[in-house]
């Protein structure tokens, strides 16, 4: 299945146009408060880093297309709040109810910010399967690239490496599998691998074929040679 957002190696697009060295972090004042707002949400505890990512990906088409970065942003993240139950349509309206909210308790204080983001969230897990594949080994990544957990559902395989030989650079250790992790079915952690490919294995004419892509890529999308 094409998705929308999985655009790597892609067609008509347009070119990648890198941000000047003295660009703003930030290009508009609203863009700063659409991160604030989505990490704060975030902390509520109500979905995990996979599911936010779904929720960006699973945008109208028409709206992913036309949206900017935080236009997806901060459009995906009303989703997860009233599906969620955090909020109501009502609420996001401006007609909600007053009164303290049932997870206020959960709220991130701004002196609580810095130690929270300094901790972050770690993918990486000691339980998990063994290992398949050592640094060096040829592969060949899976087809088709959608999710084998949910029917449309999130992947972190991209398509146009669907089918293609690599080899593996490196063994990341037993990784949180998004596949599962979006969809609430548990984190299913896997090990993780660092896996490279040559441009010409990837497209038919590539600008560079002797270049080298390497992408991290989780066990179950992987199969030997």
């Amino acid at each position: 299945m094409t998705r929308v957002h999985d655009m790597g190696g892609r067609f008509g697009d347009g070119p990648v146009v890198p941000d000047r060295e003295d660009a703003p972090i930030f290009e508009q004042d609203w863009h700063a408060r659409a991160l604030a707002v989505t990490l704060a949400s975030g902390a509520l505890g109500q979905w995990n880093l996979d599911v936010s990512r779904h929720a960006r990906e699973r945008l109208a088409p028409k709206d992913y297309a036309g949206f900017s970065y935080y236009e997806k942003w901060i459009s995906a993240l009303a989703d997860l709040l009233v599906e969620n139950g955090v909020l109501r349509l009502e609420d996001l309206q401006g007609a909600g109810e007053e009164g303290l909210h049932a997870l206020a308790s959960r709220a991130l204080k701004a002196e609580a910010v810095t130690a929270v983001l300094a901790k972050g969230g770690p993918a990486d897990r000691a339980e998990g399967p063994k290992a398949r594949f050592s640094p060096g080994q040829a592969v060949r990544v899976r087809v088709p690239a959608d999710s084998r957990h949910a029917d449309g559902g999130h992947t972190r395989l991209p398509q146009y490496v669907a089918g293609a030989r690599g080899y593996i650079l490196r063994l990341h250790g037993n990784h949180v599998l998004p596949d599962s992790n979006a969809h609430g079915l548990g984190e299913a952690p896997e090990p993780l691998y660092a896996v490279r490919f040559h441009a010409r294995m990837l497209w038919a004419h590539a600008e560079h074929p002797d270049d080298e892509v390497i992408l991290d890529l989780w066990q179950s999308y992987l199969e030997p040679l």
